[in-house]
């Protein structure tokens, strides 16, 4: 496939263009990157080479590195970290790509309910919904365990939730299949039929077609979100604390989770160990970014053809068997949740009276509980807002001009999710502590909006590029070429051809921002606390039922918010 012309509209062949008022917005673009991801990078860098003298003061030394790299246990760590990566992201990866490629690309009945189940199962938070399936898998009161030990006479429970195949469990019925899936479908809806329909046509069968035509064409998508799979997963650790704990299982983000909580905290150690992982995962985001330069990869233009391929007789049987499926992502998880809101002691099914509704009583008045409902739609709808349009510019910066420095604003989105969340809001803490300019703001929504809008940087602007990736430069030529201005090109041709992705990025990132610990839990105040850190206050205190019923709050909230979003989108003529 030939590479597409250059954009009329990109401004540096010559000199004066550099110096237009839109060279300098963009260079501003970067200068704005650099400073909110590059500084609190260099805090972390820096204080990872800084330890305390014995009879005061501190001094630039290698004690840090050396203490953490030969602690016990964290080799075995590492390799736990790696196995359990690969083996997650092996299973739920081709998952995705079959529902994707079935929701976009075929004619199978339900789409939306399957799109919708997805959404549902990303936004219900990780560790309410783990104790849902805790209720059912516990090998010693789990729910389902009882049952078929009961029926079929069985000595032993059948399901291990705290076992490494439980923990993988817990990953795929989580994020782990639900965000792939969300990230792969607009890609798979650009790519044109025409394609698909040539292969056919030369004889080849529909599994050749996806493996040898679609997959291909879809690499930068399918790379991007393989990366950003990578660094989640390389990231999370509620799961393993909970699941790998009792069995003495941890991975590099327990380690780092222990060293922060060690009394006195080991602040140095963990820095170590984040930027350690960002220095592991660099290679990769400038592989996929090689590999994303190397070819064309242009599926939507003047000549798209959108006919979804016939199931015929499968129709009903697939959305049986992907509808199930969905069920257990959303249904399953949901129910156990509510239900534990309503118990009087969590995971005790056999008490004579076991639900009660004292737990909903003492959560909605608890004088904490409004003032964080409140803090989490501010929180959400300024970071989705103001996020979805910078992740917007960025993009379109990245793929659609012959800026300069595209590549080091590429990289720079790249950075704040290649760092663990905690690690990165360590580093946010500093930067806000230390620069008087920022200093009024420490303990407002405001540093909150900040540190989730970085959070969710990568996850925006990927999402968008994969999508501005595939889009043919003949349709903004032509509008150029017939008299539009740039701006109403952009507004009138790119932004309705990408809506889909926008709407995903804005709901992508409410979802984040109401849910989001890691990141904000070094940042968050009684003023400015949100949902998601009462929650895990409730789980700290050991009163699961309340945090239960805050995990439902949370989700419904979240769902009504991107109801909405997405109402409005397909009112809007959007491809969602």
């Amino acid at each position: 496939m030939a590479r597409s012309r250059s954009p009329v509209f990109a401004l540096s062949a010559t000199w004066p263009a550099k110096l237009s008022g839109r060279t300098i917005a963009r260079c501003a673009l970067l200068g704005l990157l650099a400073v909110f991801v590059l500084y609190p990078i260099y805090l972390l860098i820096h204080d990872s080479f800084i330890v305390s003298r014995p009879g005061g003061g501190e001094a630039a030394a290698l004690d840090n590195w050396i203490k953490v790299w030969s602690e016990p246990g964290l080799v075995r760590a590492v390799m736990n970290t790696i196995y359990r990566t690969v083996v997650t992201i092996g299973i739920s990866l081709p998952i995705a790509i079959g529902l994707a490629w079935l929701v976009a690309r075929t004619d199978m009945p339900g789409k939306g309910f399957i799109i919708g189940c997805a959404w549902v199962a990303y936004f219900m938070p990780t560790l309410p919904v783990l104790l849902g399936w805790i209720l059912l898998l516990d090998p010693q009161y789990g729910l389902l365990n009882k049952l078929l030990k009961g029926w079929f006479g069985l000595a032993a429970a059948p399901f291990n939730i705290y076992s490494f195949w439980g923990i993988i469990f817990a990953h795929l019925m989580t994020k782990a299949i639900a965000i792939k899936f969300i990230f792969l479908v607009p890609s798979f809806r650009n790519v044109s039929s025409s394609l698909e329909e040539a292969s056919r046509i030369s004889g080849a069968g529909t599994f050749y077609t996806l493996r040898k035509i679609v997959v291909p064409v879809l690499l930068p998508a399918i790379l991007i979100t393989l990366v950003i799979s990578l660094i989640s997963s390389l990231e999370s650790f509620e799961i393993e604390l909970i699941l790998g704990t009792p069995w003495n299982f941890h991975v590099f983000s327990t380690k780092i989770y222990q060293l922060i909580h060690d009394d006195p905290p080991a602040l140095g150690q963990a820095t170590v160990l984040g930027v350690s992982i960002l220095a592991g995962m660099l290679p990769f985001i400038l592989l996929q970014r090689s590999i994303s330069l190397r070819r064309n990869y242009v599926t939507f233009n003047s000549a798209f053809k959108s006919d979804p391929l016939r199931l015929r007789k499968w129709r009903w049987a697939i959305f049986g068997g992907v509808g199930l499926f969905s069920l257990c992502l959303t249904v399953v998880p949901l129910i156990f949740l509510m239900v534990g809101t309503f118990m009087k002691a969590f995971g005790y099914f056999e008490l004579a009276e076991p639900y009660t509704m004292k737990h909903w009583q003492r959560v909605l008045s608890d004088s904490q509980f409004l003032g964080a409902v409140a803090n989490t739609f501010e929180l959400g709808l300024w970071a989705s807002g103001i996020g979805t349009l910078l992740a917007a510019v960025i993009a379109y910066v990245s793929v659609r001009t012959r800026f300069w420095g595209r590549g080091a604003i590429d990289t720079l989105t790249w950075l704040p999710a290649s760092i663990p969340g905690v690690i990165l809001g360590l580093g946010l803490l500093s930067m806000f502590l230390r620069l008087p300019l920022f200093s009024p703001f420490y303990g407002t929504i405001g540093v909150l909006i900040i540190a989730v809008l970085f959070a969710s940087l990568t996850t925006g602007v990927q999402l968008i590029k994969s999508n501005l990736i595939q889009l043919g430069v003949d349709l903004e030529e032509a509008s150029t070429l017939a008299g539009a201005s740039w701006t109403y090109t952009f507004r009138r041709i790119v932004l309705p051809l990408v809506g889909g992705a926008l709407v995903s990025v804005a709901v992508l990132i409410f979802a984040s921002a109401t849910r989001n610990v890691a990141n904000i839990a070094m940042l968050v105040t009684n003023q400015n606390k949100p949902l998601a850190m009462l929650q895990i206050d409730y789980m700290g205190d050991g009163i699961f039922e309340a945090a239960s019923i805050v995990g439902v709050i949370t989700v419904l909230i979240t769902c009504g918010v991107a109801g909405a979003v997405f109402w409005t989108g397909k009112r809007l003529g959007l491809r969602i």
